[in-house]
């Protein structure tokens, strides 16, 4: 096929050997295979930020810092400079948390490095050699479901436990091949200790794939994996190691609701009686 613009850089400097073909085309990216010596890989064209259309993409950035002072401030201020470091930070995000995922022992494509805006990864394939299939395209037994959705859930707590949270997790977002669901798609992952919107992308992630994992195997729609989840991250006893369960019992009760009010009087009246002792020293002197 022709060369796409993006990908010429790369051919020029010897990356890439030819584009064989475009795999697909989504909201923040174009992915191709492309032939690198002997191997088949994915390359991922990033769009520009005018041109995609990410939902909400400063809640995912939120909570990403700059080591770059300078880069940071030109970041705030919006600059076009800013702007610019801006998408490299969102492209670099994927590759960081590709890295850092397959570390902490989920299965992500491997990276190969990001390129002015394109990311070379290994292309995920099945038993035949070819591209491995998404997941929403796969239909399985309830007994297959229940193993792939234990997988999933680990998945999702080791990168809880990894500081990561994938934010935009769906049947669209993983493949399968003959080993397993694979997750892909990373440009959003979110720090979930810096990101005040971590917890509700962690439960929509879970909750999408019980969902469709349920259509399957009914039973799993009763679990609580998310909540079960944050709980045990929020009282650091959560690892890599945890069992889950999918329960979690809610904590039902009521707040004694004048016992608080008397409270935030006493508060407010050691407040005033401390004022006041401060006004009088003043005085005196």
């Amino acid at each position: 096929m022709k060369t796409p613009k993006r990908l010429q850089p790369l051919i020029d400097d010897g990356l890439v050997d030819e584009v064989i073909s475009q795999l697909m085309s989504g909201k923040e990216a174009t992915v191709y295979t492309v032939r690198c010596g002997d191997e088949v890989r994915c390359a991922k064209v990033y769009k520009e930020a005018n041109k995609r259309s990410f939902k909400k993409a400063a809640q995912y950035q939120e909570g990403r810092k700059s080591r770059n002072s300078r880069r940071a401030r030109a970041m705030e201020k919006g600059s076009k400079y800013g702007r610019s470091q801006q998408e490299e930070a969102w492209q670099n995000a994927e590759v960081d948390a590709l890295y850092l995922l397959a570390t902490a022992g989920v299965r992500v494509p491997e990276p190969y490095g990001c390129f002015d805006g394109v990311l070379l990864m290994e292309l995920i394939t099945d038993e035949e050699g070819n591209v491995a299939s998404r997941l929403n395209d796969v239909v399985m037994d309830a007994e297959q479901a229940r193993e792939d959705h234990e997988i999933v859930m680990i998945y999702i707590m080791r990168m809880l436990c990894a500081g990561v949270v994938h934010g935009d997790l769906s049947e669209f977002n993983v493949l399968v091949d003959e080993y397993g669901p694979v997750i892909i798609d990373l440009p959003q992952a979110v720090d979930a200790a810096a990101n005040n919107n971590a917890r509700k992308m962690l439960e929509r992630d879970v909750n999408n794939m019980t969902t469709y994992y349920g259509q399957f195997a009914p039973d799993l729609l009763k679990s609580h994996y998310a909540k079960e989840m944050w709980a045990l991250y929020e009282k650091s006893e959560l690892t890599p190691e945890t069992h889950l369960t999918g329960k979690f019992e809610e904590n039902n009760e009521s707040a004694d609701v004048d016992m608080v009010i008397e409270e935030i009087k006493a508060a407010y009246e050691e407040e005033q009686a401390r004022l006041e002792r401060i006004r009088d020293a003043e005085q005196a002197e």
